[in-house]
């Protein structure tokens, strides 16, 4: 996704109230927001609830799309804090009983720690989807999905070396971008 075509597509979105041009938007991002999503709340039914809702707001916000500069990162951000409201309000509706609560554990995160490593995840989740389709794809069943090299190699139709060296390319490329995104 290139910031022209996404800009084409808000452009379409505001003066032509385009829902082609919206689904097109959808189509583009939702594996990406998605992603986003499951990061924060584990579980495949929420995320895709916390994706919809930010879509239902993007497509009331679409005249005023234009004047965000990044929409990547305005995305990246309605997920996340869809997702820790959701966190939220499921917390609220579930009574844990106080004995089978975890110890609580010493190590505590500060607040730029927890700041970095979500900054490090965005940077995760734009690289991989900046790698070719069969890269991503690749990774993410064998990094993401704990997928065994033969599954992924049957459900393909490759051969397991195939699916090895499109996962080496997949960490060598993953490296390279994130480690440039650190340095600018």
């Amino acid at each position: 996704m290139t910031e022209s075509e996404v800009r084409k597509l808000l452009r379409q979105m505001k003066e032509l109230d385009s829902q082609t041009a919206f689904r097109n938007f959808y189509n583009m991002t939702y594996n990406r927001l998605f992603r986003i999503a499951y990061y924060y709340v584990k579980q495949e039914e929420w995320s895709q609830e916390i994706v919809l809702d930010v879509f239902l707001k993007l497509w009331k916000q679409r005249s005023n799309l234009l004047d965000v500069r990044n929409i990547e990162d305005y995305c990246f951000i309605l997920v996340k804090n869809a997702s820790l409201n959701y966190l939220e309000k499921e917390l609220k509706h579930t009574y844990i009983h106080p004995d089978s609560l975890p110890e609580p554990q010493e190590q505590s995160y500060s607040p730029e720690e927890s700041l970095i490593s979500e900054e490090l995840f965005a940077l995760y989740v734009k690289a991989l989807d900046r790698l070719p389709e069969r890269c991503r794809e690749v990774f993410i069943r064998i990094r993401e999905e704990k997928q065994s090299y033969a599954q992924v190699a049957e459900e393909l139709g490759i051969s397991t070396n195939t699916v090895d060296a499109q996962l080496q390319k997949a960490i060598t490329r993953l490296k390279e971008m994130i480690s440039r995104a650190e340095i600018d």
